[in-house]
């Protein structure tokens, strides 16, 4: 993608949701933490099913800890790697009830010493919770990034620090939302749905897929 195209790539992105946010549901910055962690190789919507039934009885550090892991496991048995995950999440929590007391720490390397805490989750807690400036790569913002030329690269952090030098300053604090979005529902992984894209004209991508139904 040229660099030109960029500005009004994201300007577009923004005119069609201005006020992008993460689809997991939260209310603290300990809540999405949790949420985060527990949304590896899951779906937003597993998470928050099971986080909906969880935050109520336990949603700070103290509270998880009192329920022991056993009762975790139970909680959040509908997501994949429960096990790991809860055993992540008691864990992290002891530290931070230890070390923090109680709170979400707000720096980058504090938050990728939890367990179960790489620098994706570190990344979204930083940009949704604590408004900074940072780029979660997942796979749908790598697929994005790669397909579109916005921000090519190898791996997760290759593409990261591509975007953090291509993407223009105003759109920063919002472009995690609007890439992840346009992964997860228009420029998805097998077929992207280039005919309902707004972006479309900035795109490297081709050939362009047609509609269901279209000729070629």
């Amino acid at each position: 993608m040229k660099k030109e195209l960029i500005e009004p790539f994201f300007a577009t992105l923004r005119a069609a949701n201005p006020l992008p946010t993460t689809e997991l549901e939260f209310t603290t910055p300990f809540e999405l933490l949790a949420a985060v962690l527990l949304s590896a190789q899951a779906t937003d919507v597993s998470v928050n099913k099971a986080t909906r039934v969880l935050f109520p009885i336990a949603n700070t550090p103290q509270a998880i800890l009192g329920l022991g892991l056993e009762k975790l496991e139970g909680y959040i048995r509908t997501i994949g790697l429960y096990r790991t995950k809860a055993a992540n999440l008691m864990k992290t929590c002891a530290i931070l009830v230890e070390k923090y007391d109680g709170q979400v720490p707000r720096t980058r390397e504090e938050l990728e010493a939890l367990p179960g805490v790489g620098r994706k989750t570190a990344n979204v807690v930083l940009n949704v919770a604590f408004g900074e400036e940072t780029l979660a790569v997942d796979t749908h913002i790598f697929r994005v990034s790669n397909r579109t030329g916005l921000a090519p690269g190898k791996d997760p952090l290759q593409v990261e620090m591509a975007l953090l030098k291509r993407v223009p300053r105003q759109y920063l604090a919002d472009a995690h939302h609007w890439l992840i979005l346009h992964g997860r529902y228009v420029c998805v992984a097998r077929t992207p749905r280039c005919w309902e894209c707004a972006v479309i004209q900035y795109c490297d991508y081709r050939p362009k897929t047609p509609p269901p139904g279209a000729t070629k």
